[in-house]
């Protein structure tokens, strides 16, 4: 990868905190002191909207809470995590300090919260690698939508063939390409069942941060 400008996704890519996210009903509901038939609602809420599982989880385990405050308190478990044991892929810090002394100016592009996502990569000692970190929460498009992508180009003053996105999702990778972007597609092992299709699409394909050039 030659470019000499980067934007790099977090969760997944930076990170390794999909496992966590996976993990996040199970956890949230054993606070709450649930641990039995907890399975069967897990598997069904995979294919709902935001508002029909969280309306599932409420009814079936009869929490008193509103759709609203039960995703605030999931979140803040999250939060816990980002803030206190997500570590970062492996090999990734050495990628990226080989490209700051290339030259190549780095930012990030997250669906996390911007505040979190700093939180996050400053513990983990790399907040410094990029130039600034934009949120697909506070530009309210998700990557479906290329705003993100864009946003960041206007802000590294770079056109989008110049540009290096780094995803692991396999839609992200798609709006990215589609955009103009130079797609570089990571793996992660929480969504294998996509990376032939992340693999098809992009432009080039990183499986092990350690061996990535």
């Amino acid at each position: 990868m030659d470019k000499k400008f980067c934007i790099f996704d977090m969760d997944g890519t930076l990170v390794d905190s999909m496992g966590y996210w996976k993990q996040l009903g199970r956890e949230y509901l054993a606070q709450k002191g649930f641990t039995e038939n907890v399975e069967p609602v897990l598997e069904r809420i995979k294919t709902m909207t935001m508002a029909e599982s969280t309306a599932l989880i409420i009814r079936t385990f009869r929490l008193e809470v509103t759709p609203e405050k039960l995703v605030d308190e999931m979140n803040r478990v999250m939060e816990e995590h980002y803030r206190r044991d997500v570590p970062l892929k492996s090999g990734i810090a050495g990628y990226l300090t080989a490209l700051r002394e290339r030259g190549a100016r780095l930012c990030v592009a997250t669906a996390t919260d911007e505040v979190l996502a700093r939180a996050c990569l400053e513990r983990l000692e790399v907040a410094d690698c990029f130039e600034f970190i934009l949120s697909c929460e506070a530009m309210g498009v998700g990557k479906d939508r290329p705003d993100v992508f864009l946003a960041a180009a206007h802000r590294l003053g770079a056109a989008p063939g110049e540009i290096a996105v780094f995803e692991d999702a396999v839609y992200a990778v798609r709006t990215a390409k589609a955009a103009g972007f130079y797609t570089v597609g990571v793996y992660d092992e929480n969504g294998a069942a996509d990376w032939a299709s992340v693999a098809e699409l992009a432009d080039e394909t990183v499986l092990d941060w350690n061996q990535a050039k």
